[in-house]
Order: C-alpha cells, then structure tokens, then sequence
C-alpha cells in the first residue's frame, strides 16, 4: 500500500498523514490542539490559545515582505467521524487509515478527515517553509466547526491581527467562494410512554443502509436519498396497514450530513408476520427504483429479531411517523441570485431515542438570506408542533454576504488565471462557513475560500483528488507572495 510520502506535492501530503494519525472528534480536540502546539514548539513558531481552546501559529514575514497585510490562513481542526456500520473503529483513540485509490486518497471505512485536514496540513506546510514569499502569517485552527462553529463563535476581538483571511476550506477546486449560507438547527422532541408487547406478538427489525450521504449543505441538491424518509415510509406504511407498534427508530448522526442509515423495529401479530414481511418487500422494491439513478446501492432489508418487551404508545407513534412523513427534506428554494445555487434547504438529520421515554429528531435549515433562513426553521417548527412535540432553535449563524469588489478576492482570481490559464469561478456555497462570525468580530477582514477537490464530505465515502491538492498548493503559494 503506498504511503502518502510518495505523493507531491511534499510535505503536504507528509503533514495530512501526520494529523490523521491524531484523533479529532468534534468537541474532543485535546489531542489534535496538543499536536499543533507541539509542531510550534519544535519548529519555534510563536503559538497561543483562547479560552475556548483555538490554536493560533504565528511566522513573521520574509525579506522583503514586511510591509505586505499580515494574512490569516483559516482552518478548523475537528473533523465529522462517520463509519460505515460493519466498521470497528473508535474515533476517540483509533488512527484514521488513509489509502491511495485511481487518483484519490480515501479512508478505510472511515471518514477521511480531508474537511478541514488537507488545510491544515497547507498551514503546516506554509509555516515550514523556506523557499516562499508571504508577508507576516496568522494561522487559526478553530475548534468544534463541524457541531456547532463553537470556536469561531467565542473567537474575541484582539486574538487575531490580520487583514486578509483565507479560508482554506472549500472543497471545489477552481472555485473561489466569496459568500456562504447561515444556518440553524430544529429539535424536536417527542415525550412517549412505553407499553408492554402484547402476547404472540414477533418483532421485525427494516433497516436503511447503502446510501451515499454526505454534506448537507454541497450535497443537498443531488437527490440523494435521506435514510430516515426512506425507513419513515415503510414504518408508516406497516403502521397503518396492518397495526405495527414501533418500538424502536434510530436514524442518522450528525446535523450536517444526510442521512445515510436507519433502523427501525416494529411489532405485530404473529399471525400476519409473513404478510408483513411480503408488504414491505413490496414497497422497498418500489422505492428502490425511485432511487436506482442516484442511489444504486441503496438497500432496505426486514428481518425477524427476538421481540422486546415494550413499545411507545399509539398516539405518540402517530404523531411521531405522520410528522416526520410531512417533515420536509431537501432544497426548498434556488436562489434567484446566483443562477444554480441552492438559496434555501432543510436536512432531516436524525432521529433518535434518546432515553428517558424521549424521542429526538434533529433538523438543520440554511439559508443564503436571514429571513428565509428563519422562515425554513419555522416551517419545520410548525410540522412538529401539530405533533405535539417541544421545539427548540439553535442560536445558528450568520451567512457571509459576498464582496465582489473585494482586493483579495482580484489577487487570488489573477493568480489562477496566471498559473492555469481558465478563469476560476466565483461563487457563494450554500455550505457553511465561519467567515460570517468573523466579520461579526472583525468587520475590515478581506476574505475569499478556495481548497482542493473532495467528494463524500461527512461520510465514509470522503475521497480527497490527489491531482487538484497539488493545484490548491500552487495557487495558494502564489497568493500569498501577491498579497501586498
């Protein structure tokens, strides 16, 4: 298996393997914050942290660079930690395995950790360096972006110094953002009480896997197919057909990614087990060729697990599978200002029991415009409340309005142009970015977003494009000598 070391450009790709050898999960970056202060130390850097825990490396400018803006290079240094079911893999303390596959690296049924990785090693890299010319150098790690931008939310006037900031955490090479979605999340949750199984009752086990997933902001928009509508479907189907009592729906993980697994377990009368089981073959089989396009590997499969002893109630149930079967899912509008970009979505992101005779279904809305923003989480709002559920909106963030007439913004699209011969496109992401909360603390920062190519984001399926990485490197060692 070849190592990253044999990829160029080096040491990027030498750094990438380090940090994935580091464990960072979201809220847990002890271990990665610990290894960035040790590579300052080792290569007598100037570093410091907040109070909340972001990394800041500090490397004075080169000959003749003295007077070019202090830049800030941007990065987060948590990562979204998703396996694939039959994977055994503890994020806490295992090493992510990254293999070199037709052109891409990609993880060992893991997440690969590239968002926001690869930009952190581009850091690295820049602060090691001494053959590149950059005027005096910021570098912001933050923490917990993935969870809840906790980082960038405390992030205090005074910690930073710079002027222009590059976000290095885009995923779409020859693309430069220069704007992005505000979002919020939607909890709603259900309060059930258990009942007991009646006798001669079986108990079937209908789970969802073999989806793609992935980012729910970049990756909204591609009909790919969400595991809990899917599982939602058939449990309502058996629910209302034949009677099923639910005893169990667990669906998805994270906020931010599309959910790619869901199980749930259903009891019935021994009696109409086989008809049951007929039913729901009947109905995968359609809602397969719904999906054969843009979700060939989807699979739903139903079998007979030992029956529990408890299930929820039937009013809780109804209102629990009717709720998430009007819940919407997806991209609700395109935006009217920039042509083939997602304006508005809402990602039905789990459901969970949660203990306690609870139910959880978390939600996540964005938006490019506040007010729609605010709008879409209301919509989800009003479907749960019908339901009988409690709702609570998270504080979210704010979108980052474009600056087209931006000095940095010209800089990075000359370069491209110079090293590559194209025009770079220019655009807002409907993902989210921390730019928005930064301009909240610092409202002079010049800033644009550019990184390789990566595919998969926030799922097992994470592949990083080894040939755009080395274009990333060039095109940010040449801004960075042009920013004065």
């Amino acid at each position: 298996m070849k190592k990253l070391s044999t990829l160029v450009p080096q040491p990027l790709f030498n750094y990438f393997e380090d940090i994935c050898q580091v464990p960072r999960p979201s809220k847990k970056e002890e271990k990665i914050r610990a290894f960035l202060l040790d590579f300052a130390g080792k290569n007598n850097l100037e570093s410091k942290t907040d109070e909340i825990g972001n990394v800041l490396i500090l490397k004075p400018a080169t000959p003749g660079m003295e007077t070019a803006p202090t830049v800030i290079l941007q990065t987060h240094m948590d990562m979204v930690c998703e396996k694939n079911s039959d994977k055994v893999f503890d994020f806490d303390n295992d090493a992510i395995d990254p293999r070199i596959v037709d052109g891409w690296v990609k993880a060992n049924g893991t997440t690969l950790g590239a968002d926001c990785g690869i930009g952190i090693a581009a850091q690295m890299a820049v602060l090691t360096s001494n053959n590149i010319k950059h005027g005096a150098i910021e570098c912001l790690i933050t923490v917990d972006e993935e969870t809840g931008l906790s980082g960038a939310f405390a992030l205090q006037p005074g910690f930073l110094s710079g002027t222009v900031l590059l976000n290095l955490d885009s995923e779409d090479e020859g693309e430069i953002f220069i704007g992005c979605a505000g979002g919020v999340d939607t909890l709603a949750t259900f309060n059930y009480v258990s009942e007991s199984v009646p006798e001669n009752s079986a108990a079937l086990k209908i789970s969802v896997a073999g989806l793609l997933g992935g980012h729910s902001g970049d990756d909204i928009h591609k009909n790919r197919g969400n595991a809990n509508k899917i599982l939602n479907r058939v449990l309502w189907n058996a629910t209302k057909k034949f009677g099923a009592k639910l005893a169990d729906f667990n669906g998805g993980n994270l906020r931010n990614a599309i959910a790619r697994e869901a199980f749930g377990v259903i009891t019935i009368p021994e009696s109409v087990k086989d008809q049951v089981i007929s039913d729901i073959q009947k109905l995968s089989d359609a809602i397969r060729v719904e999906f054969e396009i843009s979700e060939p590997g989807l699979q739903i499969t139903c079998e007979t697990i030992e029956c529990p002893a408890t299930c929820i109630d039937l009013d809780t149930q109804q209102k629990l599978v009717n709720s998430i079967y009007a819940c919407p899912h997806g991209v609700l509008e395109m935006s009217s200002r920039m042509e083939g970009m997602v304006e508005t979505s809402t990602n039905l992101a789990s459901v969970k029991f949660i203990g306690d005779n609870k139910i959880q279904v978390t939600t996540s809305q964005r938006s490019e415009i506040e007010n729609r923003k605010k709008y879409a989480a209301e919509t989800i709002e009003s479907v749960f409340t019908l339901a009988g559920a409690e709702v609570k909106h998270s504080d979210g963030y704010p979108g980052w309005a474009p600056n087209p007439n931006s000095e940095v913004l010209k800089t990075t699209v000359d370069s491209y142009k110079k090293l590559f011969g194209v025009e770079p496109v220019v655009r807002s992401i409907h993902a989210g970015l921390e730019c928005g909360l930064f301009l909240e603390k610092y409202p002079k920062l010049d800033m644009v977003s550019f990184g390789p190519t990566i595919r998969g984001a926030h799922s097992p399926d994470e592949r990083l494009d080894i040939a755009t990485t080395g274009k990333f490197w060039n095109h940010l060692v040449d801004v960075l000598a042009n920013i004065r």
